[in-house]
């Protein structure tokens, strides 16, 4: 199943990050643009060629210590069919290279239009998973639970997002808890549909590292989800953030990092180190030290429990 193969993915590389594969083309290094606009033209395809030949340099150098990367469908639709030819490049070429697959396309729709959404994402073998929004309701989730049951995909329901104003709907108050903690009793019991051998379930949540708080009560009401983190690094969260998304066994969840990651090479920490020519090496050494403090974060969580 997707949760036993990303575990073990995981435990493996004992490394819980994913890289986020969302290119801005102005931060692109300009040696790509040259090459891809010289032979293709400054157009939506050369554009598209760029960001694909970008993303191949930055799994080249990260495949070996990630389990996964996240590749947000947004960064590429701009471009329209060139760019949506060079989101499922992508994803094939992280597949080859033995990478777990997650399309953050954040889809929300009646049934009826959730299994076409579903058709061309968790039946298509270069993507393993995908993230949905559940706001129109539980009826909308059935379609993609079906082929996360017999294609062995996964599945990430939005729960509490990490952006800065996620708490005027999510945090909403009823009888029954915050907007949030109803989604993640939801989440929880059509979880249990999809549980592995290792006791993790392929349906898992999308739970902002921004909120720790939040995180902790989520990591009790969903014990069998994976988290798929976002917030890490450019958002602000830090590693002590977002150890509350793991469980006690220090699994669990998964922390993504886009623009910290990727374009490491701009950034004041490594840009005296990286020139644009080694993108991608200021990629693997971010990844590296994101991994280390994060580790680093569960040991001081040992310490403190004992």
């Amino acid at each position: 199943m997707f949760s036993d193969n990303l575990i073990h993915a995981i435990k493996f590389k004992n490394n819980p990050t994913v890289v986020g594969l969302d290119p801005r083309i102005e931060n692109i290094p300009e040696f790509i643009k040259k090459a891809a606009f010289n032979k293709y033209g400054n157009n939506t395809k050369g554009i598209s060629e760029a960001i694909y030949y970008f993303n191949k340099g930055i799994v080249d150098a990260v495949f070996d210590v990630v389990p996964a990367v996240k590749i947000q469908i947004a960064f590429y639709e701009i471009y329209g069919a060139d760019g949506i030819e060079a989101f499922y490049k992508t994803a094939e070429y992280a597949k080859e290279k033995g990478l777990i697959v997650i399309a953050d396309v954040k889809r929300g729709d009646i049934a009826d239009v959730a299994e076409m959404y579903s058709k061309a994402y968790l039946q298509n073998p270069s993507i393993d998973a995908i993230t949905i929004n559940p706001y129109m309701g539980e009826d909308t989730i059935t379609p993609y639970i079906r082929d996360v049951l017999e294609y062995d995909k996964g599945l990430f329901i939005l729960v509490k997002t990490s952006n800065a104003g996620s708490g005027t709907i999510q945090n909403l108050k009823t009888v029954s808890g915050t907007v949030y903690e109803n989604v993640a009793y939801m989440v929880d019991k059509i979880s249990k549909l999809a549980e592995g051998s290792l006791g993790y379930s392929s349906i898992g949540a999308v739970v902002g590292a921004t909120y720790k708080e939040e995180a902790k009560i989520l990591r009790k009401i969903m014990p069998s989800a994976i988290f798929l983190v976002p917030g890490y690094g450019a958002q602000g969260a830090t590693a002590e953030d977002v150890i509350n998304c793991f469980d006690e066994n220090n699994l669990g969840a998964i922390v993504n990092s886009s623009r910290k990651v990727i374009f490491a090479y701009k950034s004041q920490y490594w840009k005296d180190v990286y020139s644009e020519y080694e993108f991608a090496q200021a990629a693997r050494a971010e990844v590296l030290l994101m991994m280390g403090m994060i580790n680093n974060a569960f040991l001081k969580r040992r310490y403190i429990a004992c």
